[in-house]
C-alpha cells in the first residue's frame, strides 16, 4: 500500500508514481474523502430542491442541461401568473415586475463578482456571443485578428469566424491532438499587434480539462488584445469571478447551472460602452444592458435567476458556512458561494474518480483528456472512446437501465474533427453535476460494465 497520509496533498497523477494501483488510489481517496465529514455533502438536502430527480432515471447528460431548481420553477410560475405586464409603466404591477426582472440582472451580478450593468441576459450563449462580435467589429479594421480554437463548441466559434467575410483575419489555436488541450505556448505564437481578440473555453464540453484563462489574458493583453471565454462548462462546477479571471468577456448558460432556459454574457463596462448597441436606434450607446437586450431579455426567466445564488447560499448556510474561513479573503468575510462551489467540487472529484477508475481498467477504452480527478484539473465531464464501437452503441445500450449518457460531437464538431474521431461518432460522454451520487455512479458502472 502507497504511505500518502492524504490525498488532497497530491495530484492523483503523483499517487500512481508514488507506486500505487488505480484501486489503491481510489481507495485512499475515498477515505480520505470520507474521514474530511465537514466537507461530505448531504445529498438528501441538496437533491430535495430538484423536482426532476425524483424519477427513476440516473441523469448523466447534465452538460446538456442541468435539471432546475424548484425555486426556479416557483419563480417562473408565480411571474407568469400574476405579473403578465408590460415593463416600464407607473401601474403598481409594472413595477413589481420591472423590479423582479432588474433582480435577475442584479442575482447574475452576484453570482459573477460584476458590477452593475455588466450583465447581459439572452437566450442562449450561441446568440449573446452572435451579438457581441456584431458590437465589436465596428471598432476594428480590415486586418484586424481574432483568434479562435478547434476545441470550443461552436457558439464561440461561429461569430467570429463570420467576421472574416468583413475583412477580419481568422487565426486558429488548435489543441495539442495527445493532450485534447490548448497550450498558452501555441497561443503566444499567435499573438500579434494586430490581435483584437481571443476566443477560448475556461473548460471544454467534451474534454472537461480547466483551462488556465488568467495566464491566456495576461498574454493576450501584452499585445493589446482582448479575451472572451466561454465558460458555459466551468460554471456549473466552480465559482466565477470575472474580476479575479482578469478576462474581458465571460458568458455561460443559466440553464446547465439549474435555472431557466436562459444565458449571460458579462463583460467589463468601459468595453460594453465602446461595444455599438444592437437595440433599436433610439436606445442609446450609453444604455447598458439594455443596448445589449434587443427586444429585452425574457420577463419570467429572469425573474427566477435570484433563486440560483439563493440555493448556493442555502447550500453553504446547512453545511456550517459560517464557521468556514477557507474562501476569505484577506479582511474580508468569507463568501458563502465561495463555500458552496467548495462543497461541489470536493464531492464531483469522487464521483469523477470512481468513473476514471472504472474506465482507466476497461481494454480497448480511451479518456479523452485528463485521467485524473484533480478538482483544480477537470470537472465531472468525461468523454470517452470505445476502440470497434461506434459511440452510439453505448448510450443507446444504456437506455433500458435508465440511465442517461450520451454521444456525439455536442457543438463541438471542430474538436472532434482534430481528435480525428469524426468516423466514430464523436465521444461518448458521461456528465456529472453535484445531484449525482455515488450509488448513481455505481450503476452507471455496472450498465457500462455490461455493454463494453
Amino acid at each position: 500500500m502507497i504511505e500518502i497520509s492524504c490525498l488532497n496533498d497530491i495530484t492523483w497523477h503523483e499517487a500512481l508514481e508514488a507506486g500505487g494501483s488505480h484501486s489503491e488510489v481510489w481507495s485512499l481517496e475515498t477515505r480520505n474523502f470520507t474521514a474530511r465529514n465537514q466537507n461530505v455533502l448531504d445529498l438528501d438536502f441538496v437533491r430535495s430542491r430538484f423536482p426532476a430527480l425524483s424519477t427513476d432515471w440516473a441523469l448523466f447528460d447534465n452538460a446538456g442541461g442541468s435539471v432546475p431548481l424548484a425555486s426556479v420553477i416557483d419563480g417562473v410560475a408565480s411571474y407568469m401568473g400574476r405579473l403578465g405586464v408590460q415593463l416600464g409603466a407607473s401601474y403598481d404591477l409594472s413595477v413589481e415586475a420591472g423590479e423582479r426582472v432588474q433582480a435577475g440582472h442584479r442575482s447574475m451580478e452576484e453570482l459573477m463578482v460584476a458590477e452593475s450593468g455588466e450583465v447581459i441576459l439572452g437566450p442562449s450563449t450561441t446568440v449573446l456571443l452572435a451579438h457581441l462580435a456584431r458590437a465589436l467589429r465596428p471598432s476594428w479594421r480590415e486586418g484586424d485578428e481574432v483568434i479562435v480554437t478547434d476545441l470550443d463548441h461552436e457558439a464561440n466559434i461561429g461569430p467570429w469566424r463570420a467576421l472574416g467575410a468583413s475583412g477580419i483575419v481568422l487565426k486558429e489555436w488548435k489543441l495539442r491532438r495527445e493532450s485534447a488541450s490548448l497550450e498558452l505556448e501555441d497561443l503566444k505564437a499567435l499573438l500579434t499587434e494586430r490581435t483584437r481578440l481571443v476566443a477560448v473555453t475556461h473548460c471544454s464540453n467534451i474534454v472537461g480539462r480547466i483551462h488556465d484563462v488568467s495566464a491566456m489574458a495576461e498574454a493576450a493583453h501584452g499585445v493589446g488584445a482582448r479575451v472572451c471565454v466561454d465558460g458555459v462548462a466551468f460554471a456549473p462546477h466552480r465559482r466565477i469571478d470575472v474580476r479575479a479571471l482578469g478576462v474581458d468577456f465571460y458568458v455561460f448558460s443559466t440553464y446547465k447551472t439549474y435555472g431557466p432556459h436562459q444565458a449571460v454574457l458579462w463583460g467589463r463596462r468601459e468595453l460594453l460602452a465602446e461595444a455599438r448597441s444592437q437595440n433599436h436606434f433610439f436606445v442609446g450607446e450609453d444604455q447598458l444592458p439594455a443596448k445589449m437586450e434587443p427586444g429585452g431579455p425574457n420577463h419570467e426567466l429572469a425573474a427566477s435567476l435570484p433563486a440560483i445564488p439563493e440555493y448556493l447560499e442555502s447550500l453553504a448556510t446547512h453545511h456550517g458556512a459560517h464557521d468556514w474561513a477557507g474562501g476569505a479573503r484577506s479582511g474580508t468575510e468569507p463568501n458563502p458561494l465561495d463555500r458552496a462551489f467548495e462543497l461541489i467540487a470536493t464531492h464531483e472529484r469522487a464521483l469523477a474518480a470512481r468513473v476514471l477508475e472504472f474506465l482507466s481498467q476497461r481494454q480497448g477504452v480511451r479518456v479523452i483528456g485528463p485521467e485524473s480527478s484533480d478538482a483544480a484539473i477537470r470537472v465531472p465531464t468525461i468523454s470517452f472512446v470505445a476502440e470497434g464501437r461506434h459511440a452510439s452503441e453505448i448510450p443507446t445500450a444504456l437506455d433500458g437501465e435508465k440511465v442517461a449518457i450520451r454521444w456525439g460531437d455536442f457543438y463541438a464538431k471542430r474538436a472532434v474533427q482534430s481528435l480525428g474521431l469524426q468516423s466514430a461518432g464523436g465521444v461518448i460522454r458521461i456528465s456529472m453535476v453535484h445531484y449525482n451520487t455515488l450509488d448513481e455512479v455505481d450503476r452507471l458502472i455496472r450498465a457500462l460494465d455490461r455493454c463494453l
